[in-house]
């Protein structure tokens, strides 16, 4: 493993650290002796409950605003700190009636609703690790992660509201906890009013069992290395990886990062990270590190386009939103449905823009500032991951010196690399892997019941420089800066050259005629992999080149000029919409299933599963007049 991180980035760590309340402080910084499995501030016991919500209501801010939150269907609760800590309380004591108690796993199934944030603090305060699960997850995947947690309990609700409908959730929690033999009872919080299935001793209403508790309870510190949350990613192998966070460090870094990359003044920033609260981004830029910080949050249930395109814009004005926080994928969304939809509102509140979950291609960032910042609010592209916890890689929001599409250098007390091959590191001008070459706060602890697995996964690239490989591919410019390419695995080999899907995308959204694209490297006899891309055009595109042969060869001379001729698509797709899932990411795997002309894999994620049909027959009709 790599040597001992210098003196100035611990002391560094340190000194965000005592930003938090510690019952005892710890005794070391950093215990790196058993790498890869990192101790942080050795010795140290806190409470993240406590140092979210209590200590604020104890300095006199219990009548500040925790969350405006907005349902779906219209609906709104605003909820102070002082009444947070009560429902915290209240699901505490609730959870402790159950027979719960530290260590055990607690498996949580719910939409954007207030009782998602309590559940995951009340666990938090009584040191239950949680599972939280992404409500779009079908009941096997949801199986699946309650047998690896060994959950003993779930908390759901009877339904959710999606695109102006009730929808089912605890009859599909049903068929999951139908074979789950861990599970001991099923707590439920009524949303939608729908009848549900119902199992006598074992389901339990959220109103009978949390609304008639104590809203005192004492919160215990506990040890700065005990297990926070579980929260599942993709494997290679099909099998979800657990990714284990702690107490200490994930909650030191996750705080330090939401204040420091958006410059958030907690008594006057209206903040919304616009992310799911069953992804990582969820956990720590919606709950712990918005709270840790005191900030007031905006919280929504729904879909963007509910009941109409301009809803995020309606509710940017209503609360005043000063820092929003979204995905590229949902950028391009705003893009395609047009520029007049945000100019109908006053975001003039808007003072920093965030972008989270992939590359963002330089013309959505120039889109983003000029019509959500007004062509003055900064956009700070934010790197990390599910296993890192917390922001990696952004530029500081008084940075001046912009730069579109590139997330920039590394924060302060972290320390991240491009390297090629061999783990040495590349020059100015040169793509290679993204690794990170020295440990940080909140960094993954493991996985969970698979030390060989994390070691595997993450460790066993460059062993001998002892680096954290992280999947990505990136560059470095003239400058120094980093820009980030994607997944390695999206990276194409295209007659020995390679070329970066991300790249590709970028240079087809450049144009004019086109609101967002998705790229695929298909097997190809004669050079290895060629490029097929699927592209939405904008509004009024196709009308202004009724020959769809003339838009797609204007498109493909358009990438040529963009990156070079090398990379100049095989193929393009006109299409209506794109395979996404119900958080907003892109299937590419299906669109290669597309390409390759196989049969389309597992659509059981997808938001809309009849696109790929409407994908399918687009290309076959497109290869026969090719013909």
């Amino acid at each position: 493993m790599s040597p001992s991180p210098d003196h100035d980035r611990l002391e560094f760590w340190e000194e965000q650290a005592q930003r938090l309340h510690w019952d005892t402080r710890w005794n070391q910084a950093l215990d790196w002796s058993d790498a890869p499995f990192a101790r942080w501030f050795t010795g140290g016991r806190l409470n993240v409950a406590y140092n979210c919500v209590d200590r604020h209501v104890e300095a006199g801010h219990g009548d500040q605003v925790a969350f405006h939150w907005e349902g779906e269907p219209g609906d709104t609760r605003t909820i102070t700190y002082a009444e947070l800590r009560s429902e915290v309380c209240k699901t505490a004591n609730a959870l402790l009636s159950l027979g719960l108690r530290a260590g055990d796993r607690v498996a949580i199934q719910l939409p954007m609703i207030p009782e998602a944030v309590f559940a995951m603090l009340a666990c938090a305060r009584l040191g239950l690790p949680h599972s939280v699960v992404f409500g779009g997850f079908s009941p096997a995947a949801l199986r699946s992660r309650i047998e690896d947690a060994g959950a003993r309990l779930l908390i759901t609700s009877d339904g959710q509201y999606r695109r102006g409908k009730a929808e089912p959730m605890k009859a599909l929690t049903d068929e999951a906890t139908g074979h789950t033999p861990s599970i001991e009872h099923v707590l439920v919080v009524r949303r939608t009013g729908a009848d549900v299935p119902w199992t006598e001793g074992r389901d339990l209403w959220w109103h009978h069992l949390v609304d008639t508790q104590s809203a005192a309870h004492r919160p215990e510190a506990f040890d700065a290395e005990h297990p926070l949350f579980i929260l599942y990613t993709s494997g290679t192998t099909g099998k979800p990886k657990g990714i284990l966070h702690t107490t200490g460090g994930y909650l030191t870094q996750a705080a330090y990062t939401h204040r420091a990359v958006f410059g958030l003044d907690p008594d006057s920033d209206i903040y919304w990270c616009t992310a799911d609260i069953g992804w990582i981004t969820g956990h720590s830029y919606i709950v712990y590190g918005p709270l840790a910080n005191r900030t007031t949050s905006v919280m929504y249930e729904g879909t963007p386009n509910t009941p109409h395109e301009g809803r995020h814009f309606e509710i940017i004005e209503r609360y005043g939103v000063s820092v929003y926080y979204t995905a590229p994928t949902l950028i391009r969304t705003f893009m395609k449905w047009g520029d007049d939809i945000p100019a109908r509102y006053d975001l003039s509140s808007i003072g920093v823009l965030g972008s989270v979950g992939e590359p963002i291609n330089p013309e959505a960032w120039r889109w983003y500032r000029k019509h959500i910042g007004g062509d003055r609010a900064p956009v700070v592209d934010t790197w990390w991951q599910t296993e890192t916890g917390a922001v990696m890689i952004a530029p500081l929001p008084d940075r001046s010196d912009a730069k579109p599409g590139s997330a920039r250098t590394p924060l302060p007390g972290i320390s991240a690399k491009v390297v090629d091959d061999q783990g040495r590191e590349v020059g100015k001008g040169e793509s290679g892997y993204l690794v990170l070459d020295q440990p940080w706060p909140s960094m993954l602890r493991g996985v969970w019941g698979d030390d060989d697995r994390y070691r595997e996964t993450y460790w066993s690239r460059f062993p001998a420089q002892g680096y954290y490989f992280a999947g990505d591919g990136a560059r470095y410019d003239e400058d120094g800066d980093i820009w980030l390419l994607g997944r390695i695995d999206d990276v194409m080999n295209v007659s020995g050259h390679r070329i970066s899907t991300a790249e590709v995308e970028s240079a087809l959204v450049s144009h004019s005629a086109v609101a967002e694209a998705a790229v695929v490297g298909a097997s190809d006899a004669t050079t290895g992999q060629a490029i097929v891309a699927f592209v939405i055009l904008r509004g009024g595109a196709t009308a202004r080149e009724t020959d769809a042969g003339r838009v797609v060869a204007a498109l493909r001379e358009h990438v040529a000029q963009e990156i070079g001729p090398i990379a100049k698509p095989r193929q393009i797709l006109t299409v209506p919409e794109l395979p996404k899932t119900r958080s907003g990411k892109i299937m590419r795997r299906l669109l290669r299933d597309v390409a390759e002309n196989r049969e389309v894999g597992d659509v059981t994620t997808l938001a809309d599963a009849s696109v790929m049909d409407l994908i399918n027959a687009g290309l076959v009709r497109e290869t026969r007049q090719a013909d």
